[in-house]
């Protein structure tokens, strides 16, 4: 059991540095992309509900019209700034539209494997902090 749990903590530090490390090669990015304007063909707000504690959260769909194509427009944060028939700015990169920078970088390679090892990091922090209660308890157990 101790075996296993030293590895599981290895894993996770070196995830934790490879997350570290990827993060600031997003932020320091420089991902290719073309500054654009687009026009907003509609935006609509759905409230998802989380069934199970009950929650809800926003989720953006707004069309944009760009030379003649039809784009979903990524991170973008509200509906708000999206009327119907105005021309906003928008990012094109990898043919995909992005409300800013930041969905162009988050949506790089580098930005979807920042956020894959993000996710692993924390699953195996919960991992690991379950198992070394598990351990814990048993040492206790052994004592008493």
């Amino acid at each position: 059991m101790k075996g296993k749990l030293k590895i599981l903590w290895i894993l996770f530090g070196v995830c934790l540095i490879i997350t570290v490390g990827l993060w600031f090669g997003v932020k320091n990015s420089n991902p290719k992309y073309e500054e654009v304007t687009v026009t907003v063909i509609s935006a609509e707000e759905k409230k998802i509900r989380n069934k199970k504690n009950n929650s809800t959260y926003s989720k953006y769909e707004i069309k944009v019209n760009h030379e003649g194509k039809t784009y979903d427009l990524g991170n973008a944060h509200n509906v708000y700034s999206y009327p119907k028939g105005k021309m906003v700015k928008a990012y094109f990169s990898n043919g995909k539209m992005f409300a800013n920078i930041e969905g162009v970088k988050s949506g790089s390679t580098v930005g979807m494997l920042y956020s894959v090892f993000l996710i692993g990091s924390l699953i195996l922090l919960f991992v690991n902090l379950v198992e070394t209660s598990k351990l814990s308890q048993e040492k206790k157990k052994i004592e008493n």
